[in-house]
């Protein structure tokens, strides 16, 4: 049986290191299962939950004031006992249990047979004639925790094989409002609540985002996320392309509508001269290049260079504004959304993107050993 055929419900990704969620926005636990973890590898709760935290909504005015504590719990592929120091993997499936607890479903009531516009409502109905309206069910971002989850696994993965590895994302746009590539500073990332890199932009984001949320609107963001520490070679030429993962992956994410790898669609402005990276002699007869307009992919195999990916999020379709929609029996009316939203989504998606690279480059490592060693 083929890999496709056995993955047919599209909620798993990945080959060697794989991870299928599961549950719903407003059912009882959202989780995920991991399945090609080696053993041996030190893990805890505790490890996972500081990239959960860093997800959690309800932490600032600029995000959904859902209050969910997001605690996981590991139900399985961990042991110790009073022979060993910690906690370790034992390469069997390591289950993951996060518990909904601050649902309001009752605000959803008004909208349950109506279809939000941007949203996936519409699609996800005409798929399989049966929808959770109550935050969107499986289609809700609510999903994402498990991934970020799963994430953090990845990353105790990659640091088994590649210690000193970072994977570490921030927000670069948020609307019309850009950061200065020029004042970027990653400490500065964890100190404010838009995980912006710039600290000269954090004071116009307050005050834009601000007024977009007091009119109960959105705006869409641009995230990016980069791997530091990663060798060459990782990626196939053809059917397993490094970038051609990351850009799946990232699509995946809720809301995502453009990826693109190192200076992505810039490249189409640069000519032959500019858009090369340019080689000189390094240490250990490696090369060392002097730029990375390729974000440290070159035929869909990493270079050694720092891994760079950014993502477009689309603007929350949630909003109070009324738009023009239909309801399921085709019945043209109006639509505006209550409830507990984010006004920039993209915000609560750094981590989120940190995750997704996390998990490829972890299956691609795993996929890079098994092939050649």
């Amino acid at each position: 049986m083929s890999y496709e055929h056995r993955v047919m419900s599209y909620n798993t990704f990945g080959h060697l290191f794989r991870v299928t969620t599961f549950g719903e926005s407003h059912g009882p636990a959202i989780g995920c299962v991991i399945d090609g973890c080696p053993p041996g590898i030190a893990l805890t709760e505790a490890d996972i939950q500081a990239d959960l935290d860093r997800r959690r909504p309800g932490q600032s005015r600029f995000v959904t004031q859902r209050q969910e504590p997001d605690a996981v719990k590991i139900l399985s592929g961990v042991f110790q006992d009073e022979r060993m120091a910690q906690q370790v993997t034992t390469g069997t499936p390591i289950a993951l249990l996060i518990e909904n607890v601050d649902q309001r479903s009752k605000d959803y009531n008004d909208i349950r047979d109506k279809f939000r516009p941007g949203h996936a409502d519409y699609t996800y109905l005409a798929k399989y004639g049966v929808r959770d309206y109550r935050g969107g069910g499986r289609q809700s971002a609510r999903e994402t925790a498990t991934r970020v989850a799963a994430g953090a696994v990845a990353r105790k993965v990659l640091a088994s094989l590649y210690p000193g590895v970072t994977v570490r994302g921030a927000l670069v746009q948020m609307g019309t409002k850009m950061i200065s590539r020029d004042r970027w500073d990653w400490d500065e990332v964890a100190k404010n609540p838009f995980f912006c890199p710039d600290a000269s932009a954090v004071d116009p984001w307050t005050e834009y985002l601000e007024g977009i949320r007091k009119a109960g609107s959105s705006v869409g963001a641009v995230i990016e996320v980069v791997a530091d520490g990663i060798p060459a070679g990782l990626g196939a030429p053809i059917y397993a392309k490094l970038d051609g993962d990351l850009a799946a992956a990232m699509m995946s994410i809720n809301a995502v509508k453009g990826v693109e790898i190192g200076d992505g669609f810039a490249a189409a402005a640069l000519t032959g001269e500019e858009n090369a990276d340019e080689m000189r002699a390094g240490k250990d007869g490696k090369p060392r290049f002097l730029a990375n307009h390729a974000g440290g992919i070159l035929g869909g195999i990493s270079t050694g260079q720092p891994i760079v990916c950014r993502f477009a999020v689309k603007p929350t379709s949630s909003i109070l504004s009324p738009r023009k929609t239909v309801d399921v029996n085709n019945a043209e009316t109006d639509i505006l959304t209550k409830g507990r939203h984010d006004p920039c989504v993209g915000i609560r998606a750094v981590p989120v993107g940190e995750a997704m690279m996390a998990c490829v480059l972890a299956d691609q490592a795993l996929r890079q050993r098994a092939q050649v060693g």
